[in-house]
């Protein structure tokens, strides 16, 4: 099993994708949104299928201050619709700064135009399912003593 990493925008969307022992993550594509929904929803269930994703996070874009604003309900709805299209569960994970970690990181990279704006959404997408997947071996660890 493995878990899909999504950075999620109006129209494009990074994704990333585990390894088998949800160790790592690495860059898998970007998606550009159709507008139909039969043909995102087949997209996407196909990608669930094809990869043996268990389990989805999508980038949660809070405030600096930790608020909800109008893009983060626009995230919670495609997560919704995500997890009910893709038929996996959908976890959401603060991704405050990625953009800014993804652009820090593609610096020295010679793309423009369209290719750095898909590998910033990879990147980014990369960065959300790290930040996951730490975050899991850390509640697998326990807490001794408790």
């Amino acid at each position: 099993m493995r878990i899909l990493g999504i950075d999620y925008g109006d129209r494009h969307i990074g994704l990333a994708l585990s390894d088998p022992l949800l160790i790592t993550a690495q860059p898998l594509a970007s998606y550009e949104l159709s507008g139909h929904e039969k043909e995102d929803r087949a997209f996407f269930r196909n990608l669930v299928a094809e990869h043996d994703v268990g389990e989805i996070v999508v980038g949660n874009p809070l405030r600096m201050d930790g608020s909800s604003g109008t893009r983060t309900e626009m995230t919670r709805r495609f997560a919704a619709w995500l997890e009910k299209a893709a038929g996996r569960p959908v976890a959401l994970m603060d991704e405050r700064l990625t953009t800014q970690q993804a652009l820090k990181t593609l610096d020295d990279v010679k793309l423009r135009g369209k290719k750095k704006k898909d590998w910033e959404d990879r990147i980014a997408a990369v960065i959300i399912l790290s930040t996951y997947l730490e975050r899991k071996r850390g509640e697998a660890g326990g807490h001794e003593g408790d």
